[in-house]
């Protein structure tokens, strides 16, 4: 037999309050439902519960039996319901994020530092991959990509500004090559390719120009999957490479790199923190969207 659960908050109501009035009031429903509600559960129950007159309402034994039982088992559900109402409240928890590789404003320390400063409830589970997979499948609460390649169904927040890829090499390489004037020139330089893994072909270099988006599947000297390797080899001069502008940023400064071919480089959009749905939102997913938009809103047009 099973017994209504509603049948039994009803009853602990009026065993507290000895009164059918002050356990509707108190449920927010009438003076009749408390009455039926109790009048079904005697029912299923088989035995007497309450003594009921007009000036008062006490418990027989088999009542006081049942509230001395359900009374400790209520407080307890009462207690665990307050703490999920503070969780909902409150950014705490595991946050799981799966970030790519390349996503440098993400990435960058200050965001991340500042982020886990202002929230010392929330602990920050980054991966950084670059391969594809469902994150909701994976567990993770939010991935970070460019925009470009981001499901459709997913709600998708900027975390960057427009983005380019460049190809870029030493100063040094250029004194012993001309520099290419179309991407087709690159077939007769030495390139340094990047590819995910050994059994995967090197990654395609995409340009465009008056609008028309080409790629070029160069043929590297040099391939591997770490970006700070090719960075090194090229500042060396062992070749020209490719990647986001962002990630060469220090080294074009520093006059390190250099680069070729930057009329055929646009600018497209960048990347986006992305996510499910935001219907019942984690709190400490809003909290994260909160502190990315406080830090974009900081570093101001074009520094993201």
């Amino acid at each position: 037999m099973i017994t209504d659960l509603n049948a039994i908050v009803v009853f602990a109501a009026v065993a507290e309050l000895r009164s059918f009035r002050a356990a509707a009031d108190r449920l927010g429903v009438t003076r009749s439902a408390v009455s039926q509600s109790i009048r079904r559960l005697e029912a299923r129950l088989g035995v007497a519960l309450l003594r009921r007159t007009t000036r008062s309402v006490s418990l027989t034994e088999a009542g006081e039996d049942l509230y001395a039982s359900v009374a400790p088992a209520m407080a307890e559900m009462q207690t665990a319901l307050d703490a999920a109402r503070d969780r909902a409240a409150r950014p705490r928890g595991q946050l799981r994020i799966a970030v790519s590789s390349i996503a440098e404003t993400f990435l960058s320390g200050a965001l991340l530092a500042s982020f886990a400063s202002a929230h010392p409830e929330i602990r920050l589970d980054i991966v950084v991959t670059d391969e594809e997979f469902d994150i909701v499948a994976e567990g993770y609460d939010a991935g970070v990509r460019l925009g470009e390649v981001i499901e459709r169904d997913m709600i998708a927040v900027p975390v960057s500004g427009d983005q380019r890829q460049l190809a870029v090499c030493s100063p040094s390489y250029l004194a012993r090559h001309p520099a290419p004037a179309h991407p087709r020139d690159l077939a007769s330089h030495r390139c340094i390719g990047w590819r995910p893994a050994p059994d995967v072909a090197p990654y395609r270099w995409e340009f465009a120009k008056g609008g028309r988006e080409f790629d070029v599947a160069v043929e590297p000297e040099i391939t591997t999957n770490d970006m700070g390797l090719m960075i090194r080899l090229a500042v060396a001069g062992a070749g020209i490479t490719f990647g986001m502008e962002d990630t060469f940023r220090p080294w074009l400064h520093r006059g390190e790199l250099v680069c070729v071919l930057e009329e055929y480089c646009p600018t497209f959009p960048g990347f986006f923190l992305y996510f499910p749905s935001r219907r019942n939102l984690a709190p400490k997913l809003r909290a994260l969207l909160d502190h990315v938009g406080k830090h974009r809103r900081s570093a101001g047009p074009g520094k993201d």
